[in-house]
């Protein structure tokens, strides 16, 4: 017998280690990898156009409020479920009112007519000090007089003024392209399509279920404008769940640096109204501003109730200070944080920029 090599020997040793270590029979738990659909870049546009034909709208909706202040040490706090009237109209009216369930009592009123924004916050846990008329302009960069709201807040060591000022930072603009899509302007965006696939894990399904933990197919479809520098700029993201057939799933819209302003996620689809024209509509609705620290989850609550197609008068989206609020205009307070700023340097009179 011819003698072997100490490569021969090796490979031999390895053989037998990978063998009695490793078995076919040996099962790791994997994301489920669910069977995905196919579509055509033209039938994505169609979902979205399909969203956009709505025009008007008038609903009772339940409003779910999370508060996501404290997101960076992985705590969130989740408001009771509020009653809530919308009406929406082209090209970014809303009126948007909270309620207090059952009572019926109001505990904000909201409208942005695409320009402006007012808000009546009209309760505010019993103190009073928030109750206000705060009016302000929707394409106004308000992060400079937020930092100045939060340092107060944290001076003065109070949870729940943090709480409230989250819920005061609800603004009626956040919704409207969220059930007013705008439709696909080839014209004036470039479109491109690719696929990707994410891991999800559902923790409302049961403990074994084999859907607990899946593979997920998707396509994207994203936006983009080309600015006066040449660069392509994106504008927004369509996610089309492949799992079952084509779905919009979610809506990403991206500010001027390409930071997420709005995370929209559609659930699953239904008809609204009562003629059957509007078929294939999001039932469910959830807002997450990253900026403003806080998520809204909008459900329709009788879907064929939803009214269409109807026109509203223009002051319908302005609202009036009839309750004899104390009126907050937060462009004042900018420029007045902005002018204490170029005097001294630096932040002061931080009381001055509270709500």
């Amino acid at each position: 017998m011819p003698k072997q090599g100490p490569l021969f020997v090796l490979i031999l040793a390895l053989s037998i280690f990978v063998g009695s270590c490793i078995s076919p029979k040996d099962k790791v738990e994997r994301a489920k990898l669910l069977k995905t659909e196919n579509a055509e870049s033209t039938e994505l546009l169609a979902k979205v156009n399909n969203l956009a034909r709505i025009n008007s709208m008038r609903a009772k909706m339940d409003l779910k409020f999370e508060d996501n202040s404290f997101a960076e040490i992985g705590v969130a706090e989740k408001y009771k479920t509020a009653d809530g009237e919308v009406v929406v109209q082209r090209p970014a009216n809303i009126l948007l009112k909270v309620q207090i369930p059952v009572i019926k009592s109001d505990v904000a009123q909201m409208t942005s007519n695409g320009t402006t924004f007012r808000v009546a916050i009209l309760q505010d846990g019993g103190s009073g000090r928030y109750k206000k008329f705060v009016i302000g302009t929707n394409s106004a960069d308000y992060s400079l007089l937020q930092e100045q709201v939060n340092k107060s807040e944290l001076d003065n060591g109070s949870v729940i003024k943090q709480n409230v000022n989250a819920f005061a930072n609800l603004r009626p603009q956040h919704f409207t392209d969220a059930m007013l899509v705008r439709p696909i302007e080839t014209a004036n965006y470039s479109y491109v399509t690719s696929t990707i696939f994410q891991e999800e894990y559902d923790f409302t399904s049961p403990k074994k279920s084999p859907l607990k933990w899946v593979l997920r197919g998707y396509y994207l479809l994203d936006e983009y404008e080309r600015s006066t520098d040449g660069m392509m700029k994106i504008k927004r993201r369509f996610w089309f769940d492949r799992v079952g057939g084509i779905r919009l799933a979610r809506q990403q819209i991206f500010d001027a640096r390409g930071e997420i302003d709005s995370d929209i996620v559609y659930g699953q689809e239904g008809t609204l109204g009562n003629a059957g024209d509007y078929t294939n509509m999001p039932l469910q609705i959830a807002v997450t501003r990253p900026k403003e620290k806080y998520k809204m989850r909008l459900t329709y609550q009788t879907p064929d109730a939803v009214s269409i197609g109807k026109t509203y008068p223009a002051d319908a989206f302005q609202l009036e200070n009839t309750w004899g609020l104390q009126e907050v205009d937060l462009d004042k307070k900018l420029e007045e944080v902005r002018a204490n700023n170029g005097r001294t340097g630096g932040p002061q009179n931080a009381t001055k920029a509270r709500q």
